[in-house]
């Protein structure tokens, strides 16, 4: 995880521009899009922006693979709506909530390693970008996917969870597994004094 970009760097906290249309198919942009996925895998996580790997453009990837879910239970991901996600690139990507509804769970980031919060994130988002052959995509998911965009979008306009998330929860990610993991959210909620939205 050497590489991807740790939060105190200005990079981080700038709006990323637009990438122009006649950049997208060059080799150098298919090139940062490979090295975007292959830091996403080998850190693991399931997104990654281009700012992470200090490259202030707006595109980001995402995936979530079944082994990165083998620690949930049955109810946790059930809770979290957490489902298999294959790999998709998203440039220029614009975020838009379906609904008002928001459901909190804990996040970490890889530009922000070894902690862990609470967000609120909506629970269903629509994406409309460009893929990584200029092709227009839109997608509307909901849960984890839904929270994964959020997080995502995020990045490319210089904010981080930490800006997000409610302060009280924040813990150390090996500690907020050991005292949160296999719990319920209400539980957890409880637990922390957090009010239930």
């Amino acid at each position: 995880m050497t590489d991807i970009t740790q939060t105190g760097a200005t990079v981080l906290r700038a709006r990323a521009p637009e990438v122009d249309l006649a950049e997208l198919q060059t080799p150098e942009f298919q090139a940062l899009i490979a090295r975007m996925i292959d830091a996403m895998r080998k850190a693991p996580g399931v997104g990654l922006a281009a700012p992470q790997l200090g490259v202030s453009k707006r595109v980001f990837v995402v995936e979530d693979k079944e082994e990165l879910m083998a620690a949930l239970s049955p109810m946790e991901r059930e809770e979290r709506e957490r489902v298999p996600v294959p790999v998709r690139v998203f440039v220029n990507p614009e975020v838009t909530p379906i609904g008002e509804e928001k459901v909190m769970f804990f996040e970490g980031c890889l530009s922000v390693a070894g902690f862990s919060g609470m967000v609120a994130r909506y629970r269903e988002v629509e994406v409309k970008a460009l893929d990584e052959k200029g092709q227009s995509v839109t997608w509307r998911v909901r849960g984890w996917p839904a929270r994964i965009l959020q997080h995502e979008m995020d990045h490319l306009n210089g904010t981080l969870y930490v800006d997000r998330m409610v302060t009280r929860t924040f813990g150390t990610t090996p500690q907020v597994k050991a005292l949160y993991g296999g719990k319920p959210i209400a539980e957890v909620k409880k637990l922390l004094g957090v009010e239930v939205e």
